[in-house]
Parts: C-alpha cells; structure tokens; sequence
C-alpha cells in the first residue's frame, strides 16, 4: 500500500484529501469535500455527527471509484469536544459543540472550589471557558451516569469505523485533564469533576494502526480495504507536523477559524508568567510540546462575510481592506463576546462604539478592522512568547500554515507589525501532518525532520519580508488592550 487518506474535519469544513510518496515528492489531491458546522438541536449548539459519518462513507466510496482498493487512513479534526458511549457501545446524543453557551461561567464557577493556577500547574493547557474539563464540569449528570466511555471527535470516528475505542495524546492533552510530568490522568482533577479514569479508553501515541476498516457495517456503500492510523488527532498537532520548519529559531500561526500562535519545544512551561499571559502546553507528535496562544482567528472574518451572505469572497474583503485606511480601530480579537456572537458585525461595532472609536461600516472598513487587529495581536503575542522562553530564543522565522496562510494582504500586515521574515504556506498542512503521521506508520520517513524536509520540497511557499512599520501603532495597541481588560 502507497495510497494514503487523510480526513481532515475543521469547525467549518472537513474533506478527504488522497496522497502517495512518488518521485521523491509527497503528492496531494482533494477527493471530496463538505461542509460542517453546529446548529441548535435538543437545548444545545451540536454537531451533526452522523452526517459527518456519512459525507466520510461518500469519500471512501469515491476513493474506491478512482481504483484504489487499499490504503491507510487517518483522523484529525479540532479538539475538547466529545462523544459519550453507553455500555452496549452506542452514542448518548450528539456531541454539544464548544461554542455553546453551557460554559459561559465554567472557569469563574470552577474557580470558586479548585485553584485555576495549581490546574495550570498540572496540566499546561491555558485557561478557555470549552475546554473538556469544563465541559464535563457542566454536563448533565444523568447522562455522565448512563456513559461508560467518552471519545473525542476523531476517536469516536475512528471508533465507528474500526470497533476500537483509544484516546490519542495529542488531542487529550487538550482536555485539561492529563498531569504534564506523569503524562496520564491526573485522578485528582477527575475526581473534582465527578468522573474517574474508567471514562477513558487508553491512552496511544499518534502513529498507533488502529485496526482495518469494518467494511460490512457499512453494505450501502463501495468501500475500499483501509487501515486506519491514529494520526496527531488533534487538527493544530497535525497541521504543526506538517509546517517545514527546519532548526529551531522559527514559529508558526496555524490560521485558520482559530490562529494558533506558538514554538515547537520538548519541554512544557508553567511558570506563573505562562499562566498569566495564559499560553498553553499542548503535546505533539513524537515527544514534542506546542507552546502556543489560542487566538480568535479567522472566525472573525469568516463570521463577517457569512452575516453579509458572502457578498465578497475572501478575496475580494481583503481588496477592499486594502484600499482602506489603516490602524482606525483597536480591537481585542480574543474578547469572549466574539467567540459566538449573533451578529458579528453589529458585535465589532457596539465594541468600537463602546470604547469611542471609529465604527466601522463599510465592507473594507469591516475587512481592515479585523485584519488589522489580527496582525497587531499577532505581533504583540510574538514579543510575549519571546519572553516567556527566553531571549535566547529569539525567532528568525514565522511559518504561516493553513487556510490562513493563503491572505498575502495579512501575511504581509503581520510581517510588518512582527518585523519578522514570514514563510506561508502550506495552505493544507493539518492534512499534511495527517498524511505524514500515516507515512511515518508505514516507514516511508523515519523522522519528523526528514519528513518536513519531504513537506519543503513538494509544496512552494511564498515569502513575506517585513517593511517599515511605526512601533508607536504597536504600542498604543497593547496599552489600549491592557486598559481595556483592566476595566
């Protein structure tokens, strides 16, 4: 078998993507895409997981028309969210999406019994009202009752489709239930959420052959013989394996609906100054930490378009951003009240009225306002993770991965806010990362190095070199973000 499958399953979108190791190259090609996204079902936001399931099967069968009878496979999608399973090893629901209200008052409320910077200390993983911890601090307790095992995302589907029940690494360490020194539940913070390890089904590390694919549940449809490999299950961990980076002097922005701001490192950082500028620890592939910022990210801009029902491509907003004037609005993109506000727009605008600037308008006046203050958050987080990992670290190079990555007009914005050399690209590496775990399984690379070396040469990126740029818009940014979160 050289044929390998990656599924790929963001908040907004999930596709098949086909990939063989040929000529020295890692080859690419899109099988099948859809869409995806929560809607109000039964009290909550969820998501529709049995139609996920389904758009999955429509791939796999549309893998086998093209020829291919045998391949690997494997699962990413985003993180903390879950499926509960009774003890006959059916699902209790579908799984209630993060953004949903539930946790509005989770951390303050969790707080009020357990210390949030002794949690941090165990686990690593920043402070975000939807982490799982939280979400289970909130669950219905009958339902926690009736379930005999929980699996994220990516593990319940590759549950579906093999019968085998594990709980990879990289996207459990998202939980905010796993110790960072032992590596593996912590009992005491399972115990002040009224759930014990039993819940979890055990622990492997990405790279793990989950088990072949149990064509005969699924007769209506063609399907190919797959071996599916627990990839980095965790979207961000795989989109990080598939950034080629090379030494250790760069960073990365895994853009997409979130920008994931950060270092590859070996060792987690929870020192109180992490905790206070609330970076996170998540565990990568082979043994290694992403030390990142969640930042809002493109939700912002994909929330704008979708509420002026796609007037403007992605495109266009960005053309008409530039011809706008600069730097109008100051603006804390990563403010609670634009994780899943009604109305994006009309939440961008009470927020600039509210704090007496400029209220944006206009379609290029919307674009500019959030891509401005993407670039100066990103630069601003740029200058804290340098000094939390020391000035020994100094970055030479931000690699740009994702959707994200494909904006030249915010790249170059963040080049110049950073004054950093930025790499982007490439726009598919969460499924890169995926695809690599999987050649990795079946021995095509034997290291992560060699492999993004493979990533370097197949896929071209484009280089941003920063421009002048006036400091004092950097920091009249960060003292006006300080003063607002200080009120």
């Amino acid at each position: 078998m050289n044929t390998f499958i990656a599924i790929d399953i963001g908040a907004s979108s999930g596709r098949l993507m086909l990939s063989r190791w040929e000529n020295e190259q890692i080859t690419l090609e899109e099988i099948h895409r859809f869409k995806n996204g929560f809607r109000p079902h039964e009290g909550f936001d969820r998501w529709a997981i049995d139609y996920l399931i389904q758009e999955i099967l429509v791939g796999l069968q549309k893998v086998k028309q093209a020829g291919i009878n045998d391949c690997f496979v494997g699962i990413d999608t985003w993180a903390v969210d879950y499926c509960l399973i009774d003890q006959a090893g059916e699902r209790l629901g579908d799984p209630v999406a993060y953004r949903d209200s539930r946790t509005n008052d989770a951390i303050a409320a969790f707080g009020q019994r357990y210390s949030l910077q002794k949690l941090y200390e165990k686990t690593g993983i920043q402070l975000q009202p939807f982490n799982t911890i939280f979400q289970l601090a909130a669950e219905e307790a009958q339902l926690l009752q009736k379930a005999d095992k929980l699996l994220l995302i990516p593990d319940y589907l590759g549950y579906v489709f093999t019968g085998k029940m594990v709980t990879e690494k990289t996207n459990a360490s998202t939980m905010q239930l796993l110790n960072a020194n032992t590596q593996t539940w912590d009992a005491e913070l399972l115990a002040e959420i009224g759930v014990t390890e039993g819940l979890f089904p055990p622990l492997v590390d990405a790279g793990t052959v989950l088990g072949a694919l149990q064509t005969q549940k699924f007769p209506a449809y063609d399907l190919p013989q797959a071996t599916f490999v627990t990839v980095a299950s965790h979207d961000t961990a795989s989109a990080i394996i598939g950034t080629p980076g090379e030494g250790a002097d760069w960073g990365y922005i895994s853009s997409g609906t979130w920008s994931l701001l950060g270092i590859e490192t070996k060792v987690p950082n929870v020192s109180l100054a992490a905790f206070d500028e609330n970076y996170t620890n998540e565990w990568g592939a082979h043994n290694t930490i992403r030390f990142l910022k969640n930042i809002m990210g493109m939700w912002l801009i994909q929330e704008v378009a979708r509420q002026q029902d796609y007037q403007y491509s992605y495109a266009e907003l960005a053309e008409l951003a530039q011809a706008t004037p600069a730097f109008q609005q100051f603006v804390d993109v990563n403010d609670p009240r634009f994780l899943n506000p009604e109305n994006m727009i009309t939440e961008l605008q009470a927020y600039c009225r509210e704090t007496q600037q400029k209220v944006p308008e206009t379609a290029g006046e919307l674009a500019r306002c959030v891509y401005d203050n993407l670039a100066l958050c990103y630069a601003s987080e740029l200058q804290k993770l340098e000094q939390l990992t020391g000035t020994t670290s100094k970055l030479q190079k931000l690699h740009i991965v994702g959707g994200g990555s494909n904006n030249r007009f915010l790249n170059q914005l963040t080049a110049d806010a950073a004054q950093l050399t930025i790499e982007a690209g490439p726009s598919e590496a969460t499924a890169i990362g995926n695809l690599l775990m999987q050649m990795m399984s079946a021995g095509i690379f034997t290291s992560l190095a060699e492999a993004r070396r493979a990533v370097k040469h197949s896929f071209p990126c484009s280089v941003h070199e920063p421009q002048p740029f006036d400091h004092k818009i950097l920091s009249n940014y960060q003292r006006f973000i300080e003063g607002v979160g200080k009120k």
